[in-house]
């Protein structure tokens, strides 16, 4: 794991999201399956049709240990593109986690694993297997551009993209933003006084 996704995962998504101005945010319905998931990584993207998701396996098995699958399956609710099965595989893979516009299935063993998955929800159906799509390739997921190496942050808040080219300035304002809610944090909260003024700070701007 390099340093800057260590650093990362001392961040809120939220932080990111703000330095980011929250132009990279994925959309809501794209929710942790478990509230307290934490996922940082680098984005290994997949897309895929419609129903069919053999792909997946050959990105598992090409894919790095740290990475976060990225799937686009074109928002499909129907057919998942993966169970608790192949999720499993995943993370003994060393894969990190898995980030969908699709949904998956076998909901109480996929969270009985503890292996952070961001999707829309969950069906019955299997995927199919015809193999279609491709790998390695800029996506759109979630309403936000993702590039493979980009690096992935979710959590309970939600699924945040950082765009590598970026990521070393995205990281200093990260955490100058943390820095500054948690002082915030200690010299307002509990004091009606400070509230008070911060308050009228906010309105007077």
């Amino acid at each position: 794991m390099t340093k800057i996704i260590k650093q990362f995962e001392e961040i809120p998504a939220t932080c990111i999201s703000d330095a980011l101005q929250g132009l990279t945010n994925m959309d809501v319905s794209i929710k942790p399956l478990k509230e307290d998931y934490k996922m940082v990584g680098r984005a290994f993207t997949v897309k895929v049709p419609v129903g069919d998701n053999l792909l997946v396996l050959k990105a598992m098995k090409e894919a790095k240990p740290g990475d976060v699958l990225v799937i686009d399956i074109n928002g499909d609710t129907t057919r998942a593109i993966a169970g608790d099965f192949v999720l499993g595989m995943a993370q003994t893979l060393g894969i990190i986690g898995v980030v969908t516009n699709g949904v998956i299935r076998d909901i109480k063993g996929s969270k009985a694993l503890n292996f952070p998955v961001f999707c829309q929800g969950t069906t019955l159906a299997a995927g199919g297997k015809g193999g279609f799509g491709d790998m390695n390739i800029p996506i759109s997921l979630g309403g936000t551009t993702v590039n493979p190496g980009d690096i992935i942050v979710g959590d309970s808040d939600g699924v945040v993209v950082v765009p590598q080219h970026i990521e070393e300035e995205i990281l200093k304002k990260s955490l100058e933003k943390l820095k500054r809610d948690e002082n915030r944090e200690q010299t307002i909260s509990g004091n009606s006084e400070a509230i008070h003024k911060y308050i009228d700070d906010m309105l007077s701007k």
